[in-house]
């Protein structure tokens, strides 16, 4: 009779294998495709060993089909060439169409419009635990395949420039450097965000900028190469909020911007915000999380005072903030 437990016990376990095996094959055969390795030659730093240029590479992937390929800002940043080399071993010149430093995104252009361009997911539904997929170019071995899970949602990463990237995702797929730009996708193959970053010298501890992020930023610098937009110097996540909170407030929402960091005499600073406060709406919208306050933060926010709606400890605090521009 044990034998017989032990049997199907095992026999589940390989079932098991079998599906998870099959999954992450199925991706990567799908998203390889798409995925490039950027090669970078740009401007030497003061001092550098080489005076003429320098070099770096990193990832980057497909997302619409007349060839515009995401990636990361700090791997373009300063190119004055940008070489692509495609899975079958095409190299295709490519120009850089728009940075965005504050987020660590970039769009470049290949005239090569016959790679397939990735889908992108809802980084909003993503549930800690489930299957996460990156594929890149670590160290020059292209296109390696990793897997592991959503450790954790909502974080904020500090960018090489020192400012704060919300809403970020947290994953155990192995990246390491040439990772960056590569895309992080789900059980189906849809992009659920761009790799950007690992924790050295931690193991299994990496970073992606979440899809909805993405989204949003991607048609301003395919439109005008950079984005404007106001700020309110606020480090900030998305986090649940307890039912009775949102009974007792009579929210519309069952999330918040719980306020991880106020940026010294920025605006949020000046209008009284406080670490640890949770903001739930912005000039009478609903700020259920990151993506909501970064689209209400558009240009023409700037030197305009808005209600800031915030509740700290039981009570609910409006305060007046006037946004200014980041990003001129």
């Amino acid at each position: 009779m044990l034998n017989n437990v032990a049997k199907l016990e095992r026999r589940d376990e390989d079932a098991a294998l079998d599906a998870y095996s099959q999954t992450v094959t199925s991706v990567a055969e799908q998203v390889s495709p798409s995925v490039v390795r950027l090669d970078v030659e740009g401007v030497p730093a003061p001092g550098a060993r080489r005076p003429d240029k320098t070099a770096g590479s990193g990832s980057g992937f497909v997302f619409t089909p007349d060839g515009y390929v995401l990636t990361n800002s700090h791997v373009v940043s300063g190119a004055k060439r940008i070489t692509l080399t495609t899975l079958d071993g095409r190299k295709l010149p490519a120009e850089l169409v728009g940075n965005d430093p504050d987020t660590d995104l970039a769009v470049v252009r290949s005239y090569a419009p016959e790679l397939p361009p990735l889908a992108f997911g809802d980084s909003s539904a993503l549930r800690v635990g489930q299957i996460a997929v990156a594929v890149g170019n670590p160290y020059g071995f292209d296109c390696t395949v990793t897997a592991g899970v959503v450790s954790a949602l909502g974080r904020s990463l500090r960018t090489q420039n020192g400012r704060l990237i919300d809403d970020v995702i947290q994953t155990d797929a192995a990246l390491n450097p040439g990772n960056s730009g590569g895309p992080l996708c789900d059980g189906r193959g849809q992009v659920i965000g761009v790799n950007t970053a690992v924790i050295l010298p931690a193991q299994g501890i990496c970073f992606a900028i979440a899809i909805n992020t993405v989204a949003f930023v991607v048609g301003a610098l395919i439109h005008e190469g950079r984005i404007r937009r106001a700020y309110l110097g606020v480090g900030g996540q998305t986090v649940p909020l307890h039912r009775r909170v949102v009974r007792f407030h009579e929210l519309g929402i069952e999330s918040a911007i719980f306020v991880a960091s106020v940026e010294a005499k920025g605006p949020a600073a000046r209008a009284g915000l406080r670490d640890g406060d949770l903001i739930v709406a912005f000039d009478g919208q609903p700020t259920a999380g990151i993506d909501d306050l970064h689209r209400l933060l558009t240009e023409d926010r700037a030197g305009k005072r808005a209600p800031l709606a915030v509740l700290r400890g039981t009570e609910r605090l409006t305060l007046e903030v006037a946004p200014t521009i980041r990003g001129g």
